[in-house]
């Protein structure tokens, strides 16, 4: 089966053939890091080896042929919860339980509200600037970071809610203090040299979720209501940034040791307010699995935004079949134009530290399997 197309070549991300973020923690990170939670290394120890990781992904990602790399969040524990910590008024919490996944549980920590939200630094930058200085200047060095909408989310749960009203009485405030803290963050790593940002965004794979949405129902929430609102915040973030910043939006439904969260539904339900969001270039969308539905609701997206496929999974090692995704890609292309499309895995491979059940080799060879797709496709 073969796709007939005139080939667009992509100068900027989203690339034809790309990746989410981050990367399966290699053992002498992981070694370093059990050692520096038990006192054996001190923390400028355990970012020499931080930075020693970092530059060997950078190299092995430019070996796979990606046109943009990261830094495989190697210094994270949490694909959000750390960026929410680094925020003035804002602290790292343990609580009674964590988030549940499909036959898993996380461990039980969350971001909590003590004073006014504020931005006056955040070690995501300096993080960024040794990511860009290794990167050079033959690929695009990209950061990520959780959405706004994430962070009210994560603030909205049960377990801290009273805690948020307490410093929040006035929602409006909340939602204005969370904006301008995050367009500050996103202008710190503009002005050493970032010049495109993923957000990521799991709030919108729950508002999907015919579980979770029941559920809001119940607790007398309008989750249409939710939704614009968190819709709302995130575009006041992106609104008025520099004009060579590209910005896009990772769209999650749960990636904890290879599980999923909910039970799972299409993304019609949220769509048009999802896919309405201005300033956006690019939207990454899981499709790997039935949860996510069809393509349909990718007739939202405006003329000149991108739609990544997460058509593979990064849950596992196995390589999908190449007729599989092929057939998939012509059924999205029933909705959306080829030539505003882009393939890459439907998540990262390790969200949090504990990372995916599979090998690092196999965790390369998805991604090659991916350019090699993807060059047939747009040749």
């Amino acid at each position: 089966m073969s796709i007939q197309t005139e080939p667009k070549k992509r100068t900027v991300t989203p690339f034809r053939y790309d990746i989410v973020g981050s990367f399966l923690r290699p053992s002498a990170l992981k070694e370093a890091r059990l050692q520096h939670q038990h006192g054996g290394i001190t923390s400028e120890q355990l970012k020499e080896v931080e930075n020693a990781e970092i530059v060997k992904l950078v190299q092995k990602q430019k070996e796979v042929g990606l046109q943009a790399v990261t830094d495989g969040e190697f210094r994270r524990s949490w694909w959000h919860l750390d960026f929410f910590w680094g925020l003035d008024g804002v602290e790292r919490t343990i609580i009674d339980q964590g988030y549940q996944f499909n036959g898993a549980q996380s461990r039980p920590e969350t971001a909590r509200v003590t004073g006014k939200i504020s931005y006056s630094g955040h070690p995501f930058v300096s993080h960024y600037a040794f990511l860009k200085g290794v990167a050079g200047e033959d690929v695009v060095a990209r950061q990520s970071i959780p959405a706004a909408a994430q962070f009210l989310f994560e603030l909205d749960r049960i377990e801290n809610q009273e805690s948020t009203k307490a410093i929040y009485p006035n929602r409006e405030e909340l939602l204005s203090d969370i904006a301008q803290a995050y367009k500050a963050s996103i202008l710190a790593f503009y002005e050493v040299g970032c010049r495109s940002i993923q957000i990521d965004d799991c709030t919108w794979g729950a508002l999907c979720d015919e579980q979770f949405m029941a559920y809001m129902e119940q607790a007398g929430m309008n989750v249409a209501e939710y939704a614009n609102e968190l819709a709302i915040l995130n575009e006041d973030v992106v609104s008025g940034l520099p004009g060579d910043l590209v910005v896009t939006t990772h769209v999650c439904r749960g990636n904890y040791v290879s599980t999923y969260a909910g039970v799972g539904g299409g993304y019609e339900p949220i769509a048009q307010t999802l896919l309405s969001i201005n300033n956006y270039s690019g939207y990454y969308l899981e499709f790997d699995t039935d949860r996510a539905g069809d393509f349909k609701p990718l007739r939202f997206l405006k003329d000149d935004q991108q739609v990544v496929l997460g058509l593979f999974s990064s849950k596992f090692g196995e390589l999908e079949r190449k007729e599989d995704i092929l057939k998939r890609i012509e059924e999205a292309k029933q909705h959306v134009d080829l030539n505003r499309i882009c393939l890459s895995p439907q998540c990262g491979f390790a969200s949090t530290e504990e990372g995916n059940h599979l090998t690092e080799e196999q965790q390369w060879r998805k991604l090659a399997f991916i350019k090699e797709i993807a060059e047939e496709i747009w040749k």
